[in-house]
């Protein structure tokens, strides 16, 4: 029997999109699909999407399903990092650059349409011949712009462009010449730069453990809401779990800029999807804010990514919030005014940690136990990519399963471009004693490739056994990451319990933090929740069972005081929070 699939209500992050195939290291021989650095923005009551080395852009009417575009026009080393914004009935677009390079627009982004809106940018004013590899003084800004980003002032009428990557120089702003296409107008301005030695999250690596390396600052967004500006910025790297989205806050376009004590807004350092930075803040066609970012993957090269999408909002003191709680898990697509971010998660709990898996065949040292350990950089390959190939995993009980995700790993894949034959083709099966199965999801006829194809049902599947059975990938192997599987267990109502026991202590490194609690009994894992105040616990990380019961929290700013609470999940639900208590 095949269960009819539902008309898409949610998504899963990353974005499912056809991320594209890059070509950067062909002569490495290093082949890889990536999507980094989003914007996403509104035209025409439609969603446009724009990253790094697309072949084109996206667009969407619901923010879960994405149609690719190729466009008329497009830079022939495509697009890295753009300067994308949307006013009135123009998209203007600037790609990452360190010589003048033409603003392209797009006023019928359905078609593909593009053209020139400035036909070529004058030099920028005080840049130097080449990259300083120590910070200057501030009488120059790097060959550029690099990273760049638009605003436009609606209350004024006044433009600007933000930007740089650097870990040497601080972002810039300089202003813009509307009546002169856009054209800079008088000199850029120096702003700020990343501080570690104060900023526990701005220091580079994993966890924040790498002081080899100075961290960078980059991809620059600016919003602007309730009369003030928030000038938010990607750091400490793209290449780590901790990569995040800071903010500071100014009255002014051009500054005075102050560090915001709630510093980082876009924090996921934990779960099967990592890293939130370096994106971009816009509202939905209801008017509810939303925050992108760059998730990383980093398996065959450091710039191995993905996107993705998170509520976001400003709470009643002005304070700027981005919710990655759950931030993998199923979320509602928006469909109304004032669906606050708490709202958006479906509740639809992960299934498939750590359950038992077969498959058809399996290549030495990539076994298909790897595809429910809920890391993408490890993964399952089998023997063959050849059609029939399968993986079973047992869920171990009777489940209603709401969702499935089918997440592909690159493995010597050697391609690097996406064409025709680069589609993503399977079924899925569900069978409650292994014997009977019933189709739940056909995508043998998909026309596109969908590395992290999210599959949600129609009406819940009660299954014990799910199968992905094969049939096509365009790349040389056949490698899966992880198979997700959501929903709630059958016949059990009840809720995991509180954690007990929470202490907080801070190191004699007033940036870190020793936090702990008791175990609970069954349970998936916990979200450590974490904030300025016992009201304000917006930042989160997510830690697994079997990761214990102690965390080091690497990302406070010295002289904040801050509170922490502990909840527990499970394959039924959530646990009340704990009392928060503060970080002492």
């Amino acid at each position: 029997m095949l269960l009819s699939l539902a008309q898409q209500r949610t998504y899963a992050n990353p974005i499912d999109i056809d991320y594209r195939y890059n070509f950067e290291q062909k002569n490495q021989g290093i082949s890889y699909r990536s999507g980094a650095d989003p914007v996403i923005v509104v035209q025409g009551g439609k969603y446009y999407l724009f990253e790094t080395i697309g072949d084109g852009y996206w667009e969407s009417a619901d923010l879960g399903t994405w149609r690719h575009i190729t466009p008329t026009r497009w830079p022939l080393l495509d697009v890295v990092a753009p300067a994308v914004l949307s006013v009135r009935d123009t998209i203007y677009l600037l790609p990452s650059t360190t010589s003048p390079l033409p603003i392209l627009m797009l006023t019928e982004p359905a078609s593909g349409r593009v053209e020139f809106y400035n036909r070529l940018l004058p030099w920028l004013p005080m840049a130097r011949d080449r990259e300083a590899s120590v910070l200057a003084k501030p009488d120059s800004v790097q060959p550029g712009p690099w990273d760049p980003q638009f605003f436009h002032d609606p209350d004024t009428e006044r433009w600007f462009l933000y930007w740089n990557s650097s870990n040497a120089y601080p972002l810039n702003v300089i202003e813009l010449d509307k009546s002169k296409r856009l054209a800079y107008k008088g000199a850029p301005h120096w702003l700020f730069g990343l501080d570690p030695v104060n900023h526990g999250w701005e220091r580079f690596g994993q966890d924040h453990r790498d002081s080899t390396i100075a961290p960078f600052i980059e991809g620059a967004w600016m919003t602007k809401h309730g009369g003030r500006y928030y000038l938010q910025y990607g750091a400490p790297g793209t290449e780590y779990n901790v990569y995040s989205t800071g903010v500071y806050t100014a009255a002014d376009p051009l500054g005075p800029f102050s560090y915001a004590p709630y510093n980082p807004v876009a924090y996921k350092p934990g779960g099967f999807v990592q890293g939130a930075g370096h994106g971009n803040t816009f509202q939905d066609v209801y008017g509810n804010w939303w925050n992108t970012g760059t998730p990383w993957i980093a398996v065959n090269w450091n710039f191995e990514r993905r996107i993705g999408l998170h509520p976001a909002g400003f709470d009643r003191d002005g304070q700027m919030y981005v919710d990655t709680r759950f931030g993998d898990y199923p979320h509602w697509l928006p469909t109304k005014a004032g669906q606050a971010s708490d709202e958006l998660f479906t509740g639809w709990m992960l299934l498939s940690y750590r359950k038992s898996v077969t498959a058809s065949s399996a290549l030495d040292s990539f076994p298909a136990s790897r595809v429910t350990d809920e890391n993408p950089r490890t993964f399952w390959v089998a023997q063959q990519n050849r059609p029939g190939e399968w993986l079973t995993i047992d869920l171990g009980g009777t489940y209603d399963v709401k969702a499935i995700q089918v997440n592909y790993a690159d493995h010597m894949s050697d391609l690097y471009g996406t064409d025709s034959t680069v589609v993503t083709q399977f079924r899925l099966q569900a069978s409650l004693d292994g014997h009977l199965w019933a189709i739940v999801a056909d995508l043998s006829n998909e026309r596109r490739d969908r590395p992290n194809a999210y599959i949600e049902m129609a009406t819940p599947v009660r299954a014990r056994f799910i199968r992905y059975e094969h049939i096509h990938v365009g790349a040389a192997n056949l490698a899966i990451s992880d198979i997700r599987v959501f929903g709630h267990q059958w016949g059990v109502q009840s809720r995991p319990a509180t954690p007990k026991g929470v202490t907080a202590r801070r190191d004699r490194d007033a940036r870190n933090a020793v936090i702990s609690w008791q175990p609970v009994r069954g349970v998936v894992g916990y979200n450590v929740r974490w904030g300025i105040a016992p009201a304000k616990l917006y930042q989160t990380y997510q830690r697994f069972a079997d990761q214990g019961t102690t965390l080091e929290l690497r990302a406070l700013t010295v002289g904040q005081q801050y509170w922490v609470a502990i909840e527990s999940f499970g394959e039924n639900g959530v646990s009340a929070l704990s009392s928060a208590v503060p970080i002492r």
